[in-house]
């Protein structure tokens, strides 16, 4: 998720930065200052009992690092994820939360788990190499052991090729320039600033999806003259043994930016093994095959892709409400990461958010009117699969909007999925009628402990809250600090436990439990926006289909193609 900060906090002005924000509360600069139609009833007595729970008991970390330390990464498909679904199950059942379950859905294909990892540069200089291997892409089939060859993208006729035709079966290719990486002038941990997050009471664009980080993979190259070779099917035919790319630019200290590089399709073409390397090291090679100096390597990376689970699933479980118990009130965070990291900050921090709200909630045993639901998603790094296939399911076809049962007794879903910082706030997507209550229930939560107080009218996107805005349904992703989320760990190797704040993990627990606390015991649902017009099925989000990422025409590739 892109989130625009202007100014930077330190960790060490945390708690002053928490009391300034509450002194200077922009509401009333979009109308939520003015007292709403309706006063809203709020239970400070719970809010109390709320956060004496989530900070004096939490157990929130013990849940992150058993999402990261014991079962990370949680890539969509792998069997580490399936173990990580059952452990979150057992503790849903040791709390004694109803009906916890998976929901199956189809078609995601096959699964992925990176089995080995070994790179080494053996001469002119021995030393080793930081790498990963990209989501669903090929192994080694054993260990190489061969030079380094640059072989440029620029490459698009066969005469170009020439000098390569025969020399490639085994050799390691590198393909791209050294990436630039800079000096680290500015910090890059970030807090919001008063104004940075008085900013954001104008309308927010949609930003569509997480912006440009490194492990996503580059742009497309411009439009240039058609080629006369296909240089990827070439590198194929030529028997090339692994490819090395750089694992984002701008980073530090030997952080490795990595997402997808094959395909999820069952019998899917065997592919050139792919290495996404620290940018520094990446560099290193690159300069020294630019002197004309020889550079060999020994390469070994074992996959395995599993082909026994081709379906996905979501993990569900709730607290049944009492007078409004057909009525529902859902959290959620998406439960799959990508697998440099063990998926702390993306997202092991919003399950475990979600988790240890539930758990405060069951624990405390608050009265709750309606039902509490939370929903951990998969697939959602795919393209928000596990959310819109379950919001279909149970709410509205989003192609259709044909309306299912439970969408009328449909009162919010709330989202986390910007990192482990802070949440600071919240983006109503659109639905102004909702800013009234929410702008009563901050007033009423903030502390010297919390600190919840701006309001985004416009949208965020990015994540599964999308899915259910999509069929008209309130969705709400909460403001975050950002921490160090869009510098330093979103879809990169340092997406690890270290890098997830203790005390900002335990305010948001909080703050997520009293807002499902106090949306489950209004009179009313919460308001909406007008229902959407049909469009087509698959999430906020583009879905992604099974194949992942690759691709292409049905007919077998060539290397020359004209």
């Amino acid at each position: 998720m892109t989130v625009h900060h202007a100014g930077r906090v330190s960790r060490a002005l945390f708690a002053a930065s928490l009391v300034t924000t509450v002194a200077s509360l922009p509401l009333a600069a979009q109308g939520f200052g003015a007292p709403p139609q309706a006063t809203e009833r709020v239970d400070t007595v719970a809010l109390n009992r709320i956060k004496d729970e989530g900070f004096k008991r939490s157990q929130i970390m013990e849940i992150t690092s058993w999402l990261t330390d014991v079962y990370g990464p949680r890539l969509t498909g792998s069997p580490i994820t399936r173990r990580a679904g059952d452990w979150t199950l057992a503790q849903f059942q040791k709390w004694g939360l109803a009906n916890p379950h998976y929901e199956w859905w189809e078609g995601f294909g096959r699964g992925w788990v990176n089995d080995k990892t070994y790179a080494q540069v053996t001469s002119p200089v021995a030393y080793p190499v930081i790498a990963y291997p990209p989501a669903w892409s090929d192994g080694t089939n054993g260990l190489i052991n061969s030079e380094v060859v640059y072989v440029p993208t620029t490459i698009r006729t066969v005469e170009d090729f020439a000098p390569f035709k025969g020399k490639l079966r085994n050799k390691i290719v590198i393909q791209a320039p050294a990436p630039t990486v800079n000096a680290l002038f500015n910090a890059p941990a970030t807090r919001y600033t008063t104004e940075s997050l008085n900013a954001l009471v104008n309308p927010y664009p949609s930003q569509g999806g997480r912006g440009g980080q490194g492990g996503r993979g580059g742009q497309p190259p411009a439009a240039q003259a058609p080629a006369t070779i296909n240089l990827a099917q070439c590198l194929v035919d030529e028997g090339v043994g692994a490819i090395l790319q750089p694992g984002g630019g701008n980073s530090n200290g030997g952080n490795v930016f990595v997402g997808n590089g094959g395909s999820r399709e069952v019998g899917a073409m065997r592919a050139i093994p792919r290495l996404a390397l620290a940018p520094e090291h990446y560099g290193r090679i690159f300069r020294t095959v630019q002197k004309g100096v020889p550079v060999k390597m020994e390469v070994d990376v074992r996959n395995t892709f599993n082909t026994d689970e081709l379906r996905s699933f979501n993990v569900i479980a709730e607290i049944p409400g009492t007078d409004k118990g057909d009525e529902i009130v859902m959290l959620g965070a998406h439960f799959d990461s990508w697998q440099g990291g063990t998926g702390a900050t993306d997202n092991a921090a919003g399950s475990a958010v979600m988790m240890e709200a539930m758990r405060i909630l069951k624990t405390l045993d608050l009265p709750l009117r309606r039902t509490v639901r939370i929903g951990l998603w998969t697939g959602e790094e795919q393209g928000l699969i596990g959310s819109a296939r379950y919001v279909s399911a149970h709410f509205a076809d989003r192609a259709t909007m044909a309306l299912k049962p439970e969408y009328s007794k449909f009162s919010a879903y709330y989202n986390v999925d910007n990192g482990t910082g802070a949440i600071r706030g919240i983006y109503l997507q659109g639905n102004s009628a909702a800013g009234p209550v929410f702008a009563q229930w901050m007033r009423a939560l903030n502390s010297d402990s919390i600190s919840v107080a701006h309001i985004a009218g416009g949208n965020t996107g990015g994540t599964d809250h999308q899915s259910f805005d999509a069929v008209g349904l309130p969705g709400f992703q909460f403001i975050q600090d950002a921490i160090e989320y869009n510098s330093r760990t979103h879809h990169s190797s340092q997406d690890v436990y270290e890098r997830v704040q203790e005390r900002d993990m335990k305010h948001n627990a909080v703050v997520v439990a009293a807002f499902v606390y106090l949306t489950a015991n209004r009179d009313d649902l919460l308001p909406r926006k007008p229902m959407p017009q049909p469009q087509a099925a698959g999430g906020g989000r583009a879905g992604a289909p099974a194949g992942g990422g690759r691709g292409g025409p049905a007919a077998a590739p060539t290397c020359i193609v004209k």
